[in-house]
């Protein structure tokens, strides 16, 4: 099982189920790291039902970083939310993810029973995905991020407006800021019904205990056991 042929993806990091397996999270990393940089956050936390897959992203020069290449999911020439954004590369992006849900729907996990989750860049694309996928999912994970091409929304939208939705932010983070995080729920929250904002004091750029606890709780609150 590598990554699907239509990517230049590595295979992605895989946490199998210890048990049945009945339930899926895919967990996008952030900019310039690799499946493996979520996959030991996720390990600490796991459940016996559910197999994790951490995709890595395809390297690629990125604009914010002066044309360096590193694993990145899509093109970022900045981190303003009224910038310019790589419209056509996150749509790529977000095709890549759904080609790994429909992996995994073929392996006999309905939709339902797969969430989507991610840290930054991987968050975003994460929220992104979710709501140009059809099909219903579990919940999304969204780790200090933002949702891209917002104005878009909510008339991009073409499902997943009711799913279960965990928002979480650091706030003093120096890179994706607070206020950026702020915006971002008052935005989906316009339009998307079962969201939740979390706001963890003194977190930078970066996760910590109390929000992984609360990342546990969430996955195990909508994927339980069958």
């Amino acid at each position: 099982m590598g990554a699907s042929s239509s990517s230049n993806m590595s295979s992605p990091v895989v946490i199998s189920a210890t048990a049945k397996h009945t339930a899926t999270v895919i967990f996008l990393h952030g900019l310039g790291d690799t499946g493996h940089g979520w996959a030991a956050a996720l390990d600490s936390i796991k459940n016996p039902h559910i197999k994790y897959i951490c995709p890595t992203a395809p390297t690629m020069p990125v604009s914010l970083n002066a044309g360096f290449r590193m694993p990145s999911w899509f093109d970022l020439m900045t981190l303003d939310v009224n910038g310019p954004e790589d419209e056509p590369g996150i749509k790529k992006a977000a095709e890549t993810v759904q080609q790994l849900i429909a992996d995994e729907e073929k392996n006999g996990i309905p939709t339902e029973r797969i969430m989507l989750g991610g840290f930054s860049q991987g968050g975003a694309l994460a929220l992104y995905s979710a709501l140009k996928f059809t099909k219903p999912l579990a919940g999304v994970i969204a780790l200090s991020c933002w949702l891209p091409l917002n104005k878009q929304f909510p008339e991009a939208a073409v499902g997943n407006l009711y799913i279960p939705v965990l928002q979480c932010h650091g706030d003093v983070d120096p890179v994706v800021p607070y206020k950026i995080g702020q915006l971002t729920s008052d935005l989906l929250g316009k339009f998307m019904k079962n969201l939740e904002f979390k706001t963890y004091k003194g977190m930078m750029h970066s996760s910590c205990e109390e929000e992984m606890k609360d990342a546990k709780r969430f996955i195990e609150k909508y994927l339980p056991p069958l």
